[in-house]
């Protein structure tokens, strides 16, 4: 029987209690909480593992947990790894000024590159940038805000590289292209609405900061004709490429008659049941973690340097991300198992129901979930439909939980991966960072009526 069909309800309260310390732990024992995450996160682990042994026997936790950290887990920190080394080895030399102008360029810019490099990517990639270039804020906190909203989520919608939800779905017979042909309305409508936000309360901030604020706009102005721009450590692009070309043979390696067998399974090994881990799985992490070897190896020393490149970052999401994964497990496998029965029957349940739960569990499984799901309802009288591997899927309703599972990942720090890490660099460079409900309270109150125009516009 289904794992999730047999599992309570209660057994998803250790995730809640993960979350629970995530956010609250930051706020009443800071200098305790940053040395204790990885306990913490062992912590609930445990409460979650003990009583799943007695119940259900150890050979099924072993099974449970070597699947969610080997193929999941893994993978996961390894690609977050080879993007934060690489483009810690990349530095934009020179004055930018952190005007409302140029932020809203370099917005811009990321949100554009965040579907060819990976919203970690391109997330890495600027982040350094933009805080040195707003360094003489004194009200900068919005900036980092819109930047995890745009580059480090929503400008991930158009293909497959942007955001692991889309890659799963090209692995399911969605064209690579499909995306972009179908949500760039959505992308266009959700960057200009955000991006004139931004604007609009930056300026507001800069004006708060009165006389003093203005000058030190035109000194910005100033230094940057003085200090060209230059980009250091420019080899790195070669080291990024491979990392993006290492994700696509991840994808690319099971289409391929050579390397399945007669099943059409990956060549692989076998390390139990249920866990098979085929050529493309090495392909990606070996490809990978040689790319950051290089960057490391061939990087000068002063270059990380002037980007303030240290470990504590990628450290942090490594560990906050182990004890989300384990405690994650009951509660993907009660929504495997009750996904396509909680009465989704329309575009607008779909994209509310995939960004709801995208927004604290992991959006990749749960987009699998619901394309699944709606591949099953199948497309009667739809007269523009896709066929997947799950299915003959309505294109709106795909097209629903495609924007759901990567938009929504900006409600929350835990929504997107990369959102905790840019929130570490910030804090790690002066900026005070809401917490996790502070955070929350941004989202809603942009994010969530931005949302609901989408509805009204696109899945009504």
């Amino acid at each position: 029987m289904e794992l999730g069909l047999q599992l309570p309800w209660w057994s998803i309260l250790p995730f809640a209690g993960m979350l629970l310390s995530i956010a609250l732990f930051p706020l009443f024992k800071g200098e305790w909480w940053e040395k204790h995450q990885l306990h913490v996160a062992g912590f609930w682990s445990l409460v979650f593992l003990i009583p799943f042994v007695i119940g259900f026997g150890l050979n099924m936790a072993v099974e449970q947990l070597a699947e969610v950290i080997i193929l999941d887990y893994i993978p996961f920190i390894v690609l977050l790894f080879g993007l934060f080394v690489v483009s810690g080895g990349i530095h934009i030399a020179g004055s930018i000024a952190g005007t409302t102008k140029n932020n809203v360029i370099l917005l811009a810019i990321g949100t554009f590159l965040a579907s060819w490099v990976g919203t970690t990517g391109a997330a890495m990639l600027l982040i350094r940038p933009v805080l040195r270039a707003n360094q003489w804020r004194k009200n900068k906190t919005h900036i980092v805000v819109f930047f995890i909203f745009l580059v480090a989520n929503i400008g991930g919608c158009l293909t497959p590289l942007g955001d692991p939800p889309l890659f799963l779905g090209y692995l399911r017979g969605v064209p690579f292209f499909w995306t972009m042909e179908h949500i760039w309305p959505l992308l266009l409508l959700n960057t200009v609405v955000l991006l004139v936000v931004f604007a609009l309360i930056d300026r507001h901030f800069i004006k708060k900061e009165g006389k003093e604020g203005e000058q030190a706009v035109e000194l910005a102005e100033e230094a940057v004709e003085r200090v060209p721009l230059r980009i250091e450590g420019v080899h790195n692009l070669v080291f990024l490429a491979i990392i993006i070309v290492a994700v696509i043979l991840n994808g690319a390696i099971p289409q391929v008659d050579t390397f399945t067998d007669a099943s059409g399974e990956v060549y692989g090994i076998d390390l139990m049941e249920g866990i098979h881990l085929g050529a493309n799985y090495f392909v990606q992490i070996i490809l990978i973690l040689i790319a950051a070897a290089l960057s490391m190896k061939t990087t000068k020393k002063e270059v990380r340097e002037k980007n303030d490149f240290e470990w504590e970052p990628i450290a942090e999401v490594a560990r906050l991300f182990l004890g989300i994964f384990i405690t994650m497990i009951p509660a993907l496998a009660l929504l495997r198992a009750y996904g396509g029965d909680i009465g989704l029957d329309s575009p607008l349940k779909f994209f509310w129901a995939t960004g709801a739960l995208s927004s604290f569990l992991d959006n990749s499984p749960t987009y699998v979930v619901f394309m699944t799901a709606a591949g099953s309802l199948g497309a009667a009288g739809d007269p523009s439909t896709l066929v997947t591997t799950v299915g003959t899927i309505s294109t709106t309703i795909l097209l629903a939980v495609s924007a759901g599972a990567v938009f929504m990942g900006a409600n929350t720090y835990i929504g997107n991966a990369p959102n905790f890490m840019v929130k570490s660099i910030a804090e790690r460079s002066g900026v005070k960072m809401p917490s996790f409900f502070g955070y929350m309270g941004w989202s809603c109150a942009i994010l969530i009526p931005l949302f609901i125009l989408d509805s009204v516009i696109f899945f009504l």
